[in-house]
């Protein structure tokens, strides 16, 4: 197989109103993933709706109703080549009532473009600064935009800065002066997006697109154990069984000694790679990021399922009795309260999980406790709790293997929370 660029999922996040949908707009635009013809028919639309200026924005936007209420709903993904990367852009919602697709979409991204405006940090930033990092996106650049507005002041910028820098260190990005780009930028009238910026002389660094080809491609997760979520198992004739997953972590090999879990009431079953097969070509090896079918000596049609997790029989899947979690509760009609039994969506399971405790209340832009042992959490809280899985399921620790740590909790169709798992009690 030809490997092409190395591929990054770049996520744009910040406060409402700040210009994020327009600097994601422009920057496809400038850098000719859309044509001048869908921009000319946009600014139309924009200027019917009495939106001028809303054109770069609804590139992105492309649902109707964000284009009369203006504002980002769900995550639409874009795809632009730059001269290192293939890229494919996130864009999240700004919106509190949103926020579950930051989460979902977050904890796909492998860098994060935060959109601040020249009026400076607000609610919204301190919060998606910390998520962002929560949910393990390792690489940020920040994007002062808005500098035409405060007529391209280098001291508005740097004092932008080093409020943002301040904010980057408190959500626990490490040494933000030296890990961190920031880009003065102009999105609407496409200053330093693409195009280099006459109005600011003074600032001699990248374009927020030459700062996107300075990022690292994405480690792949190989040094960690193996784990595979199975996503189906098919009976192929003259095969066998052949269960299908996405390796997230770890290198899977013909040949290895492998262990299903919580297969069999939680005891797992073992077996040996004989193949495996991706796009319908035969591999040795598979490592994180591939999608593969591969078939297992020992394992029967019955024993797996949809949800399992295969690992090395040296280092098996980890089966919770309970765990410990934060979370962060985004959409329930009334109160979370010990009891509660959703659904929590963890890598392909699906498992009704049980609310046992709720250990304190945190600030989400923090960390810090708010409170301890409190009776309730609500729409907008952040907290620590204790999960009781009503059925075998297999989690990791954040700190452990981070691809195996996040959820989302849901109720009735609609994303209720979303956190990670941060400790547990392992099944004897």
């Amino acid at each position: 197989m030809a490997k092409g660029k190395p591929h990054l999922n770049v996520v744009f996040v910040g406060h409402v109103d700040h210009g994020k949908s327009t600097t994601v707009g422009r920057l496809l635009f400038d850098a000719g993933a859309v044509d001048e013809q869908t921009l000319r028919k946009l600014k139309e639309e924009a200027e019917r709706l009495g939106k001028g200026g809303f054109e770069f924005a609804f590139v992105m936007d492309q649902l109707k109703e964000e284009r009369e209420r203006g504002v980002t709903i769900d995550l639409s993904h874009k795809k632009f080549d730059t001269p290192k990367f293939a890229f494919t852009i996130i864009d999240a919602p700004g919106h509190r009532d949103f926020i579950k697709n930051m989460i979902t979409g977050a904890s796909q991204a492998d860098a994060a473009v935060l959109v601040v405006g020249s009026e400076g940090v607000q609610a919204q930033t301190k919060e998606h600064a910390f998520l962002c990092r929560t949910l393990g996106v390792q690489q940020l650049i920040v994007a002062c935009n808005k500098m035409d507005l405060v007529k391209y002041d280098q001291a508005k910028f740097e004092t932008l800065k080093k409020e943002i820098t301040q904010l980057l260190k408190v959500s626990g990005w490490k040494d933000p002066e030296k890990n961190v780009q920031f880009v003065p930028i102009a999105s609407y009238p496409g200053e330093n997006v693409v195009k280099k910026s006459t109005n600011m002389a003074w600032y001699t660094g990248p374009t927020l697109l030459e700062a996107l080809d300075k990022l690292n491609p994405p480690e792949k997760p190989t040094q960690l154990p193996l784990r595979l979520p199975l996503q189906d198992v098919y009976n192929i004739t003259g095969i066998g069984v052949v269960p299908v997953g996405r390796v997230e972590t770890g290198i899977m090999k013909v040949g290895d000694k492998v262990i299903v879990m919580p297969a069999r009431e939680g005891k797992g079953v073992t077996g040996e790679v004989k193949t495996i097969e991706m796009h319908h070509e035969q591999l040795t090896e598979a490592e994180p990021g591939d999608n593969v079918g591969f078939n297992v000596r020992g394992i029967n049609k019955q024993d797996v399922t949809r949800g399992d997790v295969l690992g090395k029989v040296d280092n098996p899947p980890t089966v919770a009795t309970e765990f410990t979690a934060q979370i962060i509760v985004l959409n329930h009609p009334t109160v979370v309260t010990v009891g509660y039994t959703p659904v929590f969506h963890i890598h392909t399971a699906q498992v009704a999980c049980q609310i046992t405790e709720i250990v304190k209340k945190i600030n989400p832009a923090t960390g810090e406790t708010l409170q301890e042992h409190p009776d309730f959490i609500k729409n907008g809280d952040a907290a620590v709790i204790k999960v009781k899985p009503m059925q075998p399921l297999v989690i990791e620790k954040q700190k452990d293997i981070p691809q195996l740590a996040r959820f989302a909790v849901r109720d009735s169709g609609a994303t209720v929370a979303a956190g990670m798992c941060i400790d547990l009690v392992k099944k004897a």
